[in-house]
């Protein structure tokens, strides 16, 4: 028996949750959606999440917007400043072919709770020595630490692995031209 939430109450009326992980990593897309503002995908999210009949009352948006946020991050406070190894839309073929190596799960036909995909998601098999999911090896790839790497000839092969399977960054690149004049402008309107 699990104790996955599967409902929300807000000011006497309560939401279900549409616990799909599918969901999930659908607010997922969302929240990294440049093409919309915060309030878009704010709304979209809740919308997703609870169903379109949650904006209905409009005191409620914030309040479901901190239970969509507490429900999506399994309420863990998220302090770890650490670089991201893993991203569920880049990933999620290797997330996929990882579930149907170790669990024997085909994600495309079949469904679960969000916790419990993320909690399976956390259960993958990983070994340094190799012995790990695809899943697993890409992300070790992503945090290996090349200066540990004597050998030039292994350390430059290594580099190029890295980059092959590096995360993509939905942020455009500035010149170091374009961030002095960011910067210029943060400070004279204050940030």
């Amino acid at each position: 028996m699990n104790n996955y939430p599967e409902i929300v109450e807000v000011n006497g009326r309560t939401y279900n949750i549409n616990t799909s992980f599918k969901v999930a990593l659908r607010c997922n897309e969302i929240s990294k959606d440049s093409s919309i503002d915060d309030l878009e995908r704010t709304l979209g999210i809740i919308c997703t999440l609870f169903g379109p009949e949650a904006i209905k009352y409009t005191e409620d948006i914030e309040i479901l917007s901190e239970k969509a946020y507490k429900y999506l991050t399994l309420g863990e406070e998220n302090n770890n400043r650490d670089k991201p190894d893993m991203d569920f839309i880049q990933d999620y073929d290797f997330i996929v072919t990882s579930f149907i190596s170790d669990y024997g799960i085909d994600l495309d036909t079949t469904d679960m709770h969000w916790y419990k995909f993320y909690h399976l998601l956390n259960g993958l098999s990983n070994s340094e020595n190799g012995d790990c999911c695809i899943l697993n090896r890409v992300r070790n790839i992503r945090n290996m630490n090349l200066s540990e790497i004597k050998d030039s000839k292994l350390r430059n092969e290594m580099k190029q692995v890295k980059e092959r399977f590096a995360l993509k960054s939905d942020e455009p690149k500035l010149t170091a031209e374009q961030e002095e004049s960011m910067e210029a402008l943060n400070k004279l309107i204050g940030i």
